[in-house]
C-alpha cells in the first residue's frame, strides 16, 4: 500500500473514531509504529488532524472542544444503545433502591432502559439532567429526583456549587457518569470545570460508580479531569480497550462490561 493511500485511509478512521492510537493504526495496516507516526506528522502538516500523547484526534478536537447533547445523540447510537442496555442489567442484578444519573447521551439511553419496568417499581433516580429527568417523570413507578442548580444549556444539565451541595448530601446504591474522555494517566474528563465538579461530587457519594463510555473516548484527555481509575467499579463499553487504557483500568481494580451489540 502507497503512502497517499494509507495516509488517506489514518485519516478516515481518526474521522470516524474521534481518537486513534498509534498501535492501533501499525495493527490495522500492518506497518511499524515509527510508520505510522511519520503518516500522522504529514496529516497534522496537511490540518487533518492532530497528534496527542499516543494517537491522534481530528483536527478541530481541542481539550475545551465539546459537542452540544444534541450532536452526541446520533453519534455511536447503536453502541449506546447497547451500553444502555448492559447497564441497566447492571441495576436489575445489584437490586438498587437508588441510582444517580449524570448527564449524558449514554445516561440518558439508560434512563429509557429504566421506564416501564415491574422491577423498577420503588427505584429512586436522581439526576441533573432536564431531558432525563423529564423522560422519566412519565414512569409512575419511578421516584424521579431532580437536582437544582444553573442550567448549562449546552448539555441541558444542572451545574454549580448548589448542585455539588445537593449530591454530597446523598449516598446512592449506584452512580452512572458519562466522560469525553478516559486515559490512562490522566482519568476521566470532561471539557467544562463546572460540569467536571458535579461529575466529581457523582463519583465520591454512591457506594458504586460505573462509568457508560464508547470506545471513541478511549485514551483521550480534555481540559478537566474529575476521576481517578481507581475511583471507578465498572465502566461499561461497546468494545474492550487495549494498550495503557486496558492496562491501566486492570491494574486499578476496575471491572470492565463489554455490551452486546444488537
Amino acid at each position: 500500500m502507497f503512502a497517499e493511500e494509507r495516509q488517506r485511509l489514518v485519516a478516515d478512521r481518526v474521522a470516524e473514531a474521534g481518537r486513534v492510537s498509534v498501535t492501533e493504526l501499525a495493527e490495522r495496516f500492518s506497518v511499524t509504529t515509527e510508520t505510522v507516526r511519520r503518516d500522522l506528522a504529514a496529516l497534522e502538516t496537511a490540518g487533518v488532524l492532530r497528534r496527542v500523547h499516543g494517537g491522534a484526534v481530528p483536527a478541530g478536537r481541542g481539550a475545551t472542544t465539546e459537542e452540544s447533547l444534541l450532536e452526541r445523540q446520533v453519534q455511536n447510537l447503536l453502541e449506546k444503545r447497547a451500553i444502555a442496555d448492559a447497564a441497566a442489567a447492571i441495576v436489575r442484578s445489584s437490586r438498587a433502591g437508588s441510582v444517580l444519573l449524570d448527564a449524558g447521551s449514554s445516561t440518558e439511553a439508560l434512563a429509557e432502559r429504566l421506564m416501564g419496568r415491574s422491577d423498577g417499581q420503588g427505584l429512586v433516580v436522581v439526576t441533573n439532567a432536564l431531558p432525563i429527568a423529564d423522560k422519566l417523570a412519565a414512569d409512575p413507578n419511578l421516584n424521579v429526583q431532580l437536582l437544582g442548580g444553573r442550567i448549562r444549556p449546552l448539555t441541558r444539565a444542572a451545574v454549580g456549587q448548589a448542585t455539588v451541595d445537593a449530591v454530597e448530601r446523598l449516598r446512592p446504591d449506584l452512580a452512572f457518569v458519562g466522560a469525553n474522555g478516559i486515559h490512562a494517566e490522566f482519568g476521566l474528563s470532561t471539557p467544562d470545570t463546572e460540569e467536571a465538579a458535579v461529575k466529581a461530587a457523582f463519583v465520591r457519594s454512591a457506594r458504586r460508580v460505573v462509568a457508560l463510555l464508547d470506545h471513541s473516548k478511549f485514551g483521550v484527555e480534555t481540559l478537566v479531569r474529575f476521576a481517578r481509575l481507581d475511583q471507578l467499579d465498572a465502566v461499561v463499553t461497546d468494545e474492550m480497550p487495549s494498550g495503557e487504557v486496558a492496562d491501566a483500568l486492570a491494574e486499578a481494580g476496575v471491572d470492565v462490561v463489554e455490551a452486546g451489540r444488537p
